[in-house]
């Protein structure tokens, strides 16, 4: 409609105004015209009070598109607040709503300003009603209307549920490619077929009401095995046998489809691969036809009215008038729609119909439909004479109780139906005689309830129908009950409520009269991703278990949006569900998310086996394998969109089979990318570019191709390689063709989609003055937004973004140090919400800010812990509505943000700030300082380096690995292993492929006055040295396993005639358990601690020296020195040397064990025998508490040593490991001594035995080179003279 804006109300004569009463005849509802001043000034009622209305006949039907009001003229009187019922018929009212709600519009706040309102969807009705709530509290009601609108005009067709209207094709057979479909309908029943066509290859289309909702059903042809493939059902609206008009347009192009109903529109696609609908013969309307196939299923016909009927740009309507259509099986076919008979009533909390009925008889029948979406509440209470009844709805169900308190109590309890609080109309019959009850629910008298309890009933004559409030001996379980009844019978006779109406039967109480205000708040369903959504009268609620959302309305994804947003919450390598657009339409999926020291790499894996093989295919008949990822395209593409490297592995080995017919040939195999897209390179090469990564690399096995395959060989030949432009990965089909030739035979290969790095994460901007912002197209959130970001600022305040509309808008920013805020107007005045941190957030870290609106709350949160939530008004808007550009800054310079915004999504999209940033002044695209937030997450010493997209933990000057510094360095030692480190630099070292070289001295000081020794170790053998360092003079460092597995430090820095020693623990700690050690010397006093037990301090003895002078080398495992050594250590614990594991080793500064095993570390650091890096069982286990008695931690008179119940070991492990060990122990001893014996068998006639004068010590850099790099067998035999022990 061009314009629809005349005025309707001036022009009506004075009987078209009635109303609910009059104050005195100049009041008269006839003067209640905008801007008239007759009678007393407008329309005022005898009572002020909520029960009076003022309606308005146009004469006909009417489009109104606006409502006007004005207070009585010259007078105290107006109306503040008020809702609009209409209606075609002056009866059967509906309530005008608006953003899901049964609206309340605003009045006036004088007698002589005039408020319009404009209708968000315009209304057809020849009635209107206004309906005072509020009014001025200087005077009473006072009212002057204008009603603004244009003619309507429709043909109507009153179906009776027998007829139906034939539309006839032109020609026999349709094949349909476009339909436009509009039709309104209003009808009382809850099924019915409303159109219908088919076609002989299966082909269908279904409009039909199901449980009063509407149920489109389309298929345009299924495939040739008959299986459903193309069926397609969407389903819209619900409580449409409300007898009210709704509109529906369908319109569909191919297998595009806008289904839509009250102005409310899905989108779709139907199922299937065809796009034409065949349809035979003709289209039905109000019905199935009566040649119909089985596939009608017996559904009912259309019973009710339609108008405006148009397919495809025919007027079926105006062809049924006119006799141009079949309209033959109409017994009567009438164009005035027959009006429903029924007169339903609608019960709020506090509203009750008392109904008057046989009094002292001794029978009860009642009967009612109702409807509601409340799971409890009254239907019907009457006090018998001697007792009562009582009808109620609990937990869905109708349960009938009746108590007689004649000469004995008698109790009836009956109970039928389930989940009757479906918002559908449901029919409830109740019979009580003598001895006899029965309760019937829809009409089904076979699972009707009966019971022949004997009870003597006598009625008391009055009937309470939605409440009973008043305070009498009995009363019922349930005072309320919020819904709509009708069609109310008492004694078997239907209830007059046009006379209870007129106040001349019964008795009411807050109850609204013909009209059943009931909403169904799930339609349109404001419950996102599939959240489920259940309601209330007043409210509906979101279940979003199993959705990976959450929030009010199951809008914020409860993931993070990549792998990298998981590295920066500290999380290690692992699989993840993550959800790269937030609350967009991507749903959540799970990947691998392998964290690394430098990168962040994402894996998606496909479920094609590693080297398929593949034969029997030409290029006439390609053979075709689909590949299917863990995740959707979709989900895919979001991930390569995103990341700034992609890679793809793919391997084709051939046998007399050619890949691309290189090098001018038509390629013989290709892949399929995104897209869709065909290409015809392979891996390690690159778009547009044909050939295999030999070709690129000039060194394939026959130069005069660029492929191994295509030189068709028949010994077995491969090219693999890896695609790495992003933009048209993953593979998602390898074509092959050739190997139908005999002999011929391809195998292949694609790995999974790698990718790292995350752009959107890292998209920043740096905001260098208070003036400077960015602008972007306005934010698009009518019903629900949100925006998240990290920012960081050392300013105190700031605004981070805001975009206007008229008078909506929406703001977040920081108000003070401490306060974020995010304030919002959608139409219902400003909203503000503030989260208060306990700390500045001017630190120049990076803080989350997360902020949601929906029709059920606001949420701000800051950081993932500090939160308010602020619940919306449950009436009012609830469209957010912006026009102006979305500004990030403040765009007046008014509180403008200085500092960094991070990462910033809106209803899932990233804004592009560092491309926006590059052209705009003030602003820089990206933001240093990454390590000032991070760095915590840099365990272990490892220090933040600063990258331009993040951070990185440099573990180099640590004993551990891993992009946190977290992960262990440890290796296993076998029988005779040992790892050397030379603190001095040793100037001719012998070439050695154990050892390393030394390109640089060490830092490290000889003359030691402290020393930090840490490291884990796991075994089950003993004795054993684990560390030992040792010096040019007679000092050394020592920790060795004894024979009964406990632990002991032994110190000598000279001045002490044996060297202190300390027994660490009095258990056996060789149980195969991961046990730690720190020891820390300063000066004479030495702390020891031993796994999570407090440390323990001792100190030298005053006559010991405090330095350790002239350190000259470490061992871990067994000790191999030239020198002074410790004669104890050799003969007692020396032999076989450590076995087991020894991990994250640190002495000082230094690192010998991660050095011994990263072949990239320079450092003076040999080792020998067999070394294998192992976790050593990551981290040491919680240990069994001992007793007081044997825990030499244990302080007396002090408290108990707290320890975690729930990690200990039961004393069976330990056992168990114990005898376990002590098993192995046994054997590889017995195995040694038997190895011993033959060496000693071998070499005895020769009498010979091994001195430091080595084999190749003539050649070797250094005495100590040589005798690692020689024979490990000739450590068994020790000259004792000169004390140089090579053990």
């Amino acid at each position: 409609m061009p314009h629809c804006d005349e005025a309707l109300a001036t022009t009506l004569p004075h009987n078209a105004f009635t109303s609910s009463s009059v104050f005195t005849s100049g009041y008269a509802p006839g003067y209640a015209k905008l801007n008239k001043r007759g009678g007393a000034g407008g329309w005022s009622p005898l009572d002020t009070d909520h029960y009076q209305w003022l309606q308005v006949d146009l004469g006909s039907r009417k489009q109104v598109s606006s409502v006007a009001t004005q207070g009585r003229y010259s007078s105290s009187d107006w109306i503040t607040r008020y809702r609009l019922l209409y209606s075609d018929t002056g009866r059967n009212w509906k309530l005008y709503h608006q953003d899901g709600n049964i609206w309340a519009f605003a009045g006036n706040s004088n007698t002589e300003s005039v408020v319009r309102h404009d209708l968000q969807h315009p209304v057809v009705a020849r009635y209107l009603r206004i309906v005072p709530l509020d009014w001025s509290s200087e005077g009473r009601i006072g009212l002057r209307l204008e009603i603004y609108g244009c003619p309507y005009w429709a043909d109507v067709i009153n179906f009776d549920g027998q007829g139906v209207i034939s539309y006839r094709f032109k020609v026999k057979k349709m094949k349909i490619l476009k339909d436009v479909i509009a039709l309104k309908f209003k009808t009382s029943e809850s099924e019915g077929v409303i159109l219908h066509g088919e076609g002989q290859q299966g082909d269908y289309i279904t409009l039909e009401l199901r449980r009063a909702k509407l149920l489109l059903q389309i298929n345009l042809g299924s495939n040739q095995y008959g299986s459903i493939l193309g069926h397609t059902s969407v389903t819209s609206g619900s409580l449409l046998d409300d007898h009210h008009w709704h509109s529906v347009v369908i319109e569909r192009y191919r297998r595009n489809v806008n289904f839509t109903l009250d102005q409310h529109t899905q989108h779709f696609r139907t199922n299937g691969e065809f796009d034409h609908l065949d349809l035979d013969y003709e289209l039905t309307f109000g019905g199935m036809p009566y040649s119909g196939k089985p596939i009608s299923g017996g559904r009912k016909n259309f019973k009710g009215c339609m108008e405006g009927i148009n397919y495809n740009g025919d007027n079926i309507t105006d062809l049924a008038r006119r006799k141009k259509l079949d309209t033959s099986s109409f017994r009567n076919l009438s164009f005035i729609c027959v009006e429903s008979h029924t007169f339903p009533v609608f019960f709020n909390a506090t509203s009750f119909l008392q109904l008057p009925g046989r009094v002292e008889h001794n029978m009860v029948s009642v009967g009612f439909q109702f409807r509601t979406w409340n799971t409890n509440g009254l239907l019907l209470f009457s006090a018998l004479a001697d007792g009562m009844l009582e009808l109620v709805l609990v937990d869905g169900k109708v349960n009938v109780h009746i108590n007689v308190t004649q000469k004995k109590n008698t109790r009836i309890d009956i109970s039928s139906g389930s989940g009757l609080n479906d918002g559908e109309w449901h029919d409830v019959r109740f019979l009580a005689k003598e001895n006899f009850a029965m309760l019937t629910i829809d009409g089904d008298e076979a699972s009707s309830v009966r019971t022949n309890t004997p009870v003597q009933i006598v009625t008391g004559g009055t009937y309470h129908f939605g409440g009973y409030f008043q305070r009498t001996s009995v009363s019922p379980t349930l005072r309320s009950f919020q819904g709509c009844m009708q069609l109310i019978h008492v004694d078997d006779q239907l209830a007059d409520l046009h006379a209870v109406e007129r106040g001349r039967l019964g008795a009411f109480e807050n109850v609204s009269l013909d009209m059943c205000a009931i909403i169904d708040r799930c339609m349109p369903n404001h419950c996102e991703h599939g959240g489920r959504c259940t309601q209330t009268w007043d409210s509906f609620s979101c279940t979003c278990d199993g959705t990976g959302y959450t929030g009010a309305t199951c809008h914020t994804s409860i993931y993070e949006q990549s792998c990298e947003a998981y590295k920066h919450l500290g999380r290690a390598s692992d699989s993840y569900w993550i959800d790269p657009d937030g609350s967009g339409p991507l749903g959540p999926f799970k990947v691998i998310c392998n964290i690394t020291e430098d990168k962040v790499w994402t894996t998606v894996m496909n479920n094609l086996p590693a080297q398929t093989s593949v034969t029997g295919s030409s290029r006439e008949r390609r053979t075709v394998l689909q590949l299917n990822y863990s995740a959707s395209m979709e989900q895919v593409s979001a991930i390569t969109s995103s990341s700034e490297h992609c890679e793809q592995h793919v391997a084709y080995a051939c046998r007399t089979s050619r890949l691309l017919n290189t090098p001018e040939g038509t390629p013989y195999t290709w892949w399929v990318g995104k897209g869709n897209e065909k290409h015809f390179y392979w891996g390690g090469s690159g778009p547009g570019i044909q050939k295999c990564a030999c070709g690129i690399e000039r060194n394939c096995t026959d130069s005069k191709y660029y492929c191994n395959c295509d030189a068709d060989q028949k010994q077995w030949r491969e090219d693999s390689g890896l695609l790495v432009y992003k933009d048209h990965l993953p593979v998602n089909q390898i074509a092959v063709g050739d190997t139908n030739r005999p002999g011929s035979e391809a195998k292949l290969t694609v790995g999974p989609l790698r990718c790292h790095g995350d752009r959107n994460y890292w998209n920043a901007a740096s905001f260098n003055t208070p003036s400077s912002y960015l602008h972007f197209s306005t934010f698009q959130g009518e019903t629900s937004a949100d925006i998240s970001f990290y920012f960081k600022t050392s300013a105190p305040y700031g605004v981070f973004l805001e975009n206007l509309g008229n008078t909506d808008f929406i703001r977040l920013e920081l108000k003070s140090p401490t306060v974020v805020s995010f304030s919002f107007d959608v139409g219902n005045g400003p909203v503000e919400l503030n989260v208060h941190s306990p700390t500045p957030l001017n630190d120049d870290q990076w803080h989350r800010v997360s902020a949601e609106r929906n029709v059920k709350e606001a949420v701000l949160q800051l950081d993932q812990q500090y939160q308010e939530v602020r619940p919306a008004p449950p009436q009012g808007h609830t469209r957010l509505q912006l026009y102006s550009q979305l500004y990030v800054g403040a765009a007046g310079g008014q509180r403008g943000f200085l500092g960094c915004i991070r990462s910033l999504k809106m209803n899932g999209v990233t804004l592009d700030l560092e491309e926006r940033a590059q052209v705009t002044p003030g602003v820089k695209p990206g933001c240093s300082g990454h390590c000032t937030s991070y760095g915590m997450y840099c365990r272990n010493g490892g220090k933040c380096l600063e990258k331009y997209n993040g951070y990185s933990c440099d573990c180099s000057s640590t004993a551990y690995n891993g992009p946190f510094c977290t992960k262990d360095i440890g290796g296993f030692f076998e029988a005779g292993t040992l790892v050397k480190y030379s603190f001095i630099p040793e100037t001719a070292a012998a070439p050695n492929k154990d050892a390393k070289d030394i390109s640089q001295t060490s830092p490290l000081e000889t003359n030691l006055t402290q020393e930090d020794l840490s490291f884990s170790f796991s075994t089950s053998s003993s004795p054993s040295i684990l560390v030992y360092i040792s010096s040019k003079s007679q000092d050394f460092m020592a920790v060795v396993l004894r024979h009964n597995g406990t632990l002991q430090l032994r110190y000598s820095l000279g001045g002490l005639r044996e060297p202190f020693t300390v027994d660490v623990d009095q258990r056996n700690l060789a149980n195969g358990q991961p046990h730690s050690i720190n020891i820390s010397r300063d000066g004479r006093t030495l702390w020891v601690q031993l796994d999570h037990y407090p440390s323990v301090s001792y100190s030298l003895p005053e006559e010991s020296d405090t330095e350790f002078n002239n350190i000259k080398s470490l061992f871990l495992g067994k000790v191999f020195e030239t020198g002074q050594v410790d004669p104890v250590l050799i003969e007692k614990y020396n032999t076989p040397g450590f076995v087991g594991c020894l991990s994250r080793v640190q002495f000082n500064s230094i690192y010998p064990l991660k050095a011994a095993l990263r072949s990239h570390i320079a450092a003076p650091v040999s080792h020998q025998g067999k070394l294998v890096e192992s976790n050593c069982g990551a981290s040491p286990l919680t240990i069994p508490p001992m007793s007081a008695a044997t825990d030499p931690w244990h302080l007396d008179g002090g408290p108990d040593f707290p320890f975690n119940e729930e990690r200990v070991i039961p004393d069976g492990v330990n056992r168990n490991s114990a005898i376990i060990g002590g098993i192995i122990a046994v054997v590889i001893f017995t195995i040694l001594c038997t190895l011993v014996f033959l060496i000693r068998y071998m070499f005895r006639h020769k009498g010979t035995y091994h001195t430091n004068e080595a084999k190749g010590a003539e050649s070797a850099a250094s005495a100590d080179a040589a005798i690692i790099g020689t024979d490990p067998n000739f450590t068994e035999t020790i000259e004792e003279s000169k004390k140089e022990w090579f053990i």
